[in-house]
């Protein structure tokens, strides 16, 4: 694997220098770089063919140890040299001899080819296994990759734990019945078994079953990891209480005792439920246990733990333990998971029984054997070749989940193992957007497309879909129209993770057991000082408390590639130690406690910089302009407003910029840069978050034609217009948010002439108080979704739709906080509409009793609504099932629980 992933980013790493800069590559440096491509392509080959071979183990790790020196070699070299010829003559003056690159390159090339000849006697000795294929090997390889396809075309595997799930029934039964008896005392209700075994997914169910959603007025989910610290359930607790995911910015200066009162005020009153998700320690209980009061009004707090001595000590009596699953719903899990809910395989039965016999009734196990299974051919003999293996496997390791993910693993194409194993840079429960971790897949060089018309995102999207539906990664949240906005690991496969991370040599991970309690003040005196030993390898991922970045990088090697830093509390001393790394690619510094007095000069010299993310005070300096093959930049000035810089109109590889608060982008003015030669823009920037209001003119926007998704955030005075997007024709999300209300409407009103008519998802919040005629005219974007409107971005207290007004498109509606009292329409104002949403409308007297029928309707949700609307809906449900005879729409009514 380590071969493999060098490889590819060898040849990335070329392909991005033809690209970028053809004026260096002509003549003799054309064919040099060409020759190099032409040998890591066939160090590719032999490694993709090795893998499939049954070779002698010892010599194939000594070739592939041949092949991955070679390529990290090389590409060494390669970006050395680049950086050092862009560096010493000037490029962006334009004065570039074309042999610079050549002269400096070729005796290193001939270096590698002289490691190609040696590979290439090795694999003399395997050539009747690499090159002497029958030609009915091929044909029966033809006819596999076929088969394999028409399987992989089943669209039905689910992606959720707890899609399907047999034989908890009972178990949910037994819980939402604990968890609402009539008993007024706080009660703890828990629920053990081992690893994997669903003890997460039955807590789920019951969260979210509809009995409890009614019974408990707020619900909250707290998951407790190995790295416990009460500071991160007191703030979970209040994410759930609030809704607010940025409460960390509003709560960071309060100390854990001011977060538990505040945690405890908020709970006085209503009746709450609190799962807290993999408990592990008798201590971490007692620490947590009194944050929940009991005002004997019947809460319930939910437990899960692997440990029963836990369960026990938080209460022997309402203690539910759960067994594994019987051969019968070992089955028909296996089945929903592969084929969907219909299937009709009656020759697969017998050896299928076997092989979910042998998961031994853990659903974690049958779930990744589901998803391997999925990408196999539906035939006998793919079917008992599985069921061969599998035995063997778990019958030679005693922790036998883990010798199905070694099976999982082992069959994942080589593509995606660096994508799945890069997850193991990630905390234990940490969720990681979709969007950043396609971002660091593709600064890291794992995403490569060699024929592909798709995009790099577009293509990391589909390895990301992949290893869900192989049951590799988790889903943990999702846009209503099915996109993954967040994705995570189950535990048992993270540990499998780290142990391929460790033994394939794919990054040095440093994870501390506990977390300090007490206050970073106290920390530099009692944390334990990290090992002397130097680390080997090129990327590092830092799971640590009480660190800083000096203390985690000085021991790392100058080739370092990537580093992400989970620390905590230790503010870094000194910086020019970031120096070393100049041919670093990645530096994510997670953690919002490691922030900077200002933006270290020192990361603008780091030229093969891709992806940034860091905490400073201060804007960004004008020499980030340096970082020219920066494509991710996530940045929090820890200011009210950050400036970027007038020259970061340079960066023309950047794809995201990201920053905490509204961020002011000045005009693309020449005087700024001093490159005159230079085509001014960002043409491949595709997501820009938190722009400000001033910085939304059409000169900033037709600099970055090919974005796809905006937010606007605007701060202080009344936004006196909406801003003219219509230049931006592949827009398809747009939020823009104004961080004030007024009390009366301003002056402006809202034209179809402004939007792009590409956008799909639309987000409104703030004191616009557009007239509701306005909001009507959005008709007119024909492939508008979603639409959400929130804190008074409508004004009126009616909303009248005529029958020409259609929203063809339409699926979400959201309101939030607005003033509408009478709403008529139709269901052909909504043909299309899937999903109401309506929270802290007050004043609204009902819904258009006509929405009973809209057919594609399927849910209506209330949040603390007014009873006439809450009546209407079920009015409306009612009359559906009347009329229909089924149950196809839901009504969710939540009096507290509201999502801001």
């Amino acid at each position: 694997m380590a071969a493999y992933i060098a490889v590819i980013s060898l040849l990335q790493t070329i392909e991005q220098f033809q690209q970028r800069h053809p004026e260096l590559v002509q003549g003799f440096t054309a064919k040099t770089l060409e020759s190099l491509h032409e040998t890591a392509e066939y160090f590719q080959n032999v490694v993709e063919e090795a893998g499939k071979s049954k070779f002698d183990a010892e010599k194939k790790k000594s070739l592939e140890e041949k092949i991955r020196a070679a390529a990290s070699y090389a590409e060494d070299i390669v970006e050395m040299k680049i950086c050092q010829i862009i560096e010493d003559l000037n490029l962006k003056y334009g004065m570039a001899p074309k042999s610079s690159l050549y002269k400096n390159l070729l005796p290193f090339v001939e270096r590698v080819d002289r490691k190609k000849n040696e590979v290439m006697e090795i694999v003399s000795d395997f050539s009747t296994r690499i090159h002497d294929i029958d030609d009915d090997q091929i044909l029966e390889s033809a006819e596999d990759s076929l088969i394999g396809a028409s399987s992989r075309s089943n669209p039905v595997l689910q992606h959720f734990e707890d899609d399907s799930v047999h034989g908890l029934d009972d178990d949910l039964e037994i819980i939402v019945k604990r968890l609402t008896e009539r008993s007024s005392n706080l009660d703890i209700v828990t629920i053990t078994g081992m690893g994997g075994i669903g003890k997460t997914t039955l807590a789920r169910k019951a969260h979210d079953h509809l009995t409890i959603k009614n019974h408990f007025d707020l619900r909250i989910w707290v998951t407790i990891s190995q790295e416990y610290g009460s500071r991160n359930v007191l703030l979970e607790a209040l994410r759930c209480i609030l809704k607010n995911n940025d409460i960390e910015k509003d709560y960071d200066k309060k100390n854990d005792c001011e977060l538990a009162d505040l945690v405890q005020k908020k709970l006085k009153g209503p009746r709450y439920l609190v799962v807290v998700d993999d408990i592990w320690s008798t201590d971490v209980w007692d620490s947590i246990k009194g944050i929940f009061p009991d005002w004997r009004n019947k809460s319930r707090i939910l437990l899960t733990t692997r440990e029963s001595k836990v369960a026990m000590y938080a209460n022997p009596i309402s203690r539910h333990e759960m067994n594994l699953l019987n051969l019968e719903n070992s089955w028909k899990l296996l089945c929903d998971k592969v084929f969907g809910p219909k299937h009709d395989h009656p020759e697969l039965e017998e050896t299928g029984k076997k092989i979910a016999e042998k998961c031994q009734g853990l659903p974690l196990t049958i779930s990744v054997i589901a998803g391997h299974l999925s990408k196999v051919a539906r035939t006998l003999g793919s079917w008992k070749d599985v069921a061969r293996t599998l035995g063997e496997i778990i019958a030679s390791q005693t922790d036998k989940c883990s010798g199905v993910l070694g099976l999982s693993y082992h069959y994942l194409p080589n593509h995606l193992k660096p994508c799945f194993l890069s997850m193991g840079g990630f905390p234990e429960d940490y969720q990681v957007e979709t969007w950043r971790l396609i971002q660091l897949w593709i600064a890291e060089g794992s995403i490569r497309r060699p024929g592909s018309d798709k995009s790099l995102e577009e293509l990391g999207e589909d390895y990301l879909e992949d290893l869900i539906s192989r049951n590799l990664i988790t889903v943990r949240k999702k846009r209503f129209n099915g996109e993954i906005k967040a994705c995570g690991m189950h535990d048992l496969v993270r540990e499998f993770c780290l142990t391929e991370v460790k033994m394939t040599q794919f990054m040095h991970v440093e994870i501390t057991d506990k977390v300090p309690t007490f206050m970073h003040d106290e920390i530099a005196d009692i944390v334990p000082t990290l090992p002397a030993q130097k680390h080997n390898g090129r990327r590092f991922s830092f799971q640590m408390h009480g660190y800083s970045v000096d203390d985690c990088c000085k021991l790392l090697p100058s080739v370092a590639r990537s580093i992400y830093l989970f620390c905590k509390f230790r503010p870094s001393v000194n910086l020019e130690f970031f120096s070393r790394f100049n041919l670093l690619r990645v530096l994510a510094i997670f953690h919002e406690y490691e922030c900077y007095r200002k933006f270290p000069l020192v990361i603008t010299k780091l030229f093969h910089l891709r992806y940034l993310q860091i905490q400073a005070y201060g804007n960004l300096p004008e020499s980030i302009s340096e970082l020219q093959n920066l494509q991710t930049l996530i940045y929090d000035g820890r200011n009210n407003h950050t400036t970027l810089p007038g020259k970061i109109w340079m960066l023309r590889n950047l794809r995201h910029i990201n920053t905490r608060e509204p961020c002011y982008l000045p005009s693309p003015r020449r005087k700024s840069i001093s490159n005159k030669h230079l085509v001014i823009g960002m043409p491949n920037i595709e997501k820009l978050s938190n722009l400000c209001f001033t910085s939304c003119t059409n000169e900033i926007f037709s600099r970055i034609p090919n974005l796809r998704r905006l937010i606007v955030r605007h701060k202080g005075g009344r936004a006196n217009r909406l801003i003219d997007i219509s230049i931006l024709k592949k827009l398809e999300a747009f939020k823009f948010v104004i961080d004030a209300l007024w009390s009366s409407p301003p002056p402006i009103s809202i034209k179809r002439s402004v939007l792009p008519a590409s956008i799909k998802r639309l987000t409104l919040s703030g004191g616009f108080c557009f007239p509701w005629e306005d909001m009507s005219t959005l008709v007119m974007l024909p492939n508008l979704q979603e639409l959400k409107l929130k804190n008074r971005a409508a004004y009126g207290k009616e909303w009248r739709l005529s029958d020409k007004y259609k929203f063809k498109s339409l699926k979400l509606l959201l309101f939030r906080s607005l003033d509408l009292e009478h709403w008529e329409a139709s269901s052909d104002n909504f043909p299309n509409l899937e999903r109401l949403v309506l929270k802290i409308c007050k004043y609204l007297k009902e819904i258009p009793t006509d929405f009973e029928e809209i057919c594609t309707l399927e849910s209506i949700e209330l949040y603390q609504c007014g009873t006439s609307v809450v009546d209407s809906a079920k009015e409306i449900e009612q009359e559906r099932l009347n009329n229909t005879g089924n149950n196809s729409l839901k009504v969710y009514v939540h009096r507290f629980h509201c999502k801001f």
